[in-house]
């Protein structure tokens, strides 16, 4: 049979006594290569359980990414493609650091197939073992480089032209289509601090209790002696931009002043009546319409609170159950640390996660609003039902 010439240069390490006896004997244990067989173009373990080939058929290879870059493929019995255990673990997560620090340097994206080259990977396995390790693509995290570069750049002097360019976008088009969903409002409203952007707000009474947040921010107003809510929703012509609770309604608007100084805030209760109605059912436990989101996050706080959106209400997760549904089993405190920073209570429902151990964890707002909204949804039957937009 005729050997499948893998290109040249193929990256291998030597194949000495003590890797070939490893293959013989299938050795289970951590090694630091793979070994790949010309002869069928698959790559495997050193335990794989499958015929042990001829020696000199066998080239050894570093990592699955090598041998995929010399056109091999991973084996279905040993499934080789899933990692090497710590060493391989920590050489791949050096990897796809390696990727990140280029598109870092880069102030964007960069091509996945010069990232491939970088991290001497193939172009798929790279994406691969990207995604199952950052829990996003090459692609969104370089957007996501490139929207923290085009905050600084909005806010210098010059004009959204200047910043356009300054960052990478080809296009004035792309511009503003990709800058305005990485910063919920169009990049000449984020230039002036939110100047030009319309934001409603109403405030009001919302009955749950009120105690001193166990984790996040502590500058929202709690007392720690309880009371009434007070409930806070502002929203854009896009969707709701932010929901706080606490006891005192102009601190919740301060803050999300602070963090739009420019936008215009104006109060609409009367206008806003339906979205602070839907709210007031969420708070009792029962079902409510689906609003629009205007939120801003990263990347991955984005697919953080789209999961919590994906639990039942009367259901709660863990914060490890979450981090595994994302694929990313190791991301516990991140995931924790995305729930902290929800801008929308009970829209994005963060109080239905919990501890592994079944305690509540911490709540942005407060432990005894977080108890007291389980024990309703718990206690509540639930439908969809049709919800209303933001005022136009």
């Amino acid at each position: 049979m005729p050997l499948l010439a893998p290109p040249d240069p193929v990256p291998t390490v030597e194949l000495t006594d003590d890797r070939w006896d490893a293959v013989v004997n299938r050795s289970t244990g951590p090694h630091d290569f793979l070994f790949a067989v010309r002869t069928t173009g698959i790559y495997c373990r050193p335990g794989c359980p499958a015929r042990t080939p001829l020696r000199r058929n066998v080239i050894a290879v570093a990592d699955p990414g090598a041998a995929e870059l010399a056109g091999f493929r991973a084996c279905r019995r040993c499934h080789p493609d899933a990692g090497l255990g710590t060493d391989g673990g920590e050489v791949d997560r050096a990897r796809v650091v390696e990727a990140c620090r280029a598109m870092d340097e880069a102030g964007g994206p960069v091509p996945v197939a010069d990232l491939a080259v970088r991290t001497g990977w193939s172009p798929r396995h790279l994406q691969r073992r990207f995604a199952e390790l950052t829990g996003t693509t090459p692609r969104a995290y370089g957007e996501t480089v490139r929207a923290a570069r085009l905050r600084p750049a909005l806010r210098a002097d010059g004009g959204v032209l200047d910043a356009a360019f300054t960052v990478g976008y080809g296009s004035v088009r792309a511009f503003y289509e990709q800058g305005a969903a990485r910063l919920g409002m169009t990049p000449s409203a984020f230039a002036a601090g939110g100047r030009g952007e319309r934001l409603l707000y109403a405030v009001t009474d919302l009955d749950l209790p009120v105690d001193r947040p166990a984790d996040g921010p502590t500058n929202l107003g709690a007392d720690p002696t309880g009371g009434s809510a007070r409930l806070l929703v502002v929203v854009s012509f896009a969707g709701v931009v932010a929901v706080r609770l606490g006891p005192d309604g102009e601190a919740l608007l301060a803050e999300v002043r602070a963090e739009l100084p420019a936008a215009e805030f104006e109060r609409a209760d009367d206008a806003l009546a339906d979205v602070v109605g839907g709210l007031r059912r969420l708070a009792a436990g029962a079902a409510a319409p689906a609003l629009p989101l205007d939120v801003r996050g990263t990347a991955f706080q984005a697919r953080v609170w789209a999961a919590l959106r994906r639990i039942p209400a009367g259901e709660v997760r863990s914060y490890a159950e979450v981090a595994v549904e994302l694929g990313r089993p190791s991301a516990v405190r991140a995931v924790a640390g995305a729930c902290a920073r929800n801008p929308a209570a009970l829209l994005t429902p963060c109080h239905r996660v919990l501890r592994s151990d079944g305690g509540l964890g911490g709540f942005r707002w407060g432990l005894a609003v977080k108890e007291e909204l389980l024990a309703r949804e718990a206690a509540a039957g639930h439908e969809d039902v049709p919800g209303p937009r933001p005022p136009r």
